[in-house]
């Protein structure tokens, strides 16, 4: 009976060097998207100034972050927000 690991690398001596190519792009463009979603994330849970610019420019992925922080039991982000751009402004 042959290990997982032997079969996992007979799989890839025979990938075409295309196909390898293509999947290393693939995995490169995953990783950079969840490093990019995570500094995303990070910066605008860590300055409201940057939700404030978020909120102008791009409101669907302020409002993502709000549901996200809700669902995660972190109320009362988006309320204070408001507020204070709403005395900013006054």
């Amino acid at each position: 009976m042959r290990s997982p690991t032997s079969t996992r690398l007979r799989i890839a001596h025979t990938m075409d060097p295309l196909a390898k190519q293509i999947f290393k792009g693939v995995l490169v463009a995953e990783l950079v998207g969840i490093f990019g979603a995570y500094f995303l994330f990070r910066k605008m849970n860590t300055s409201q100034e940057f939700r404030q610019t978020m909120s102008k420019k791009f409101p669907f992925i302020l409002e993502v972050y709000c549901k996200s922080t809700e669902h995660y039991g972190m109320y009362g982000i988006r309320e204070k927000d408001q507020e204070k751009w709403l005395n900013s402004k006054n």
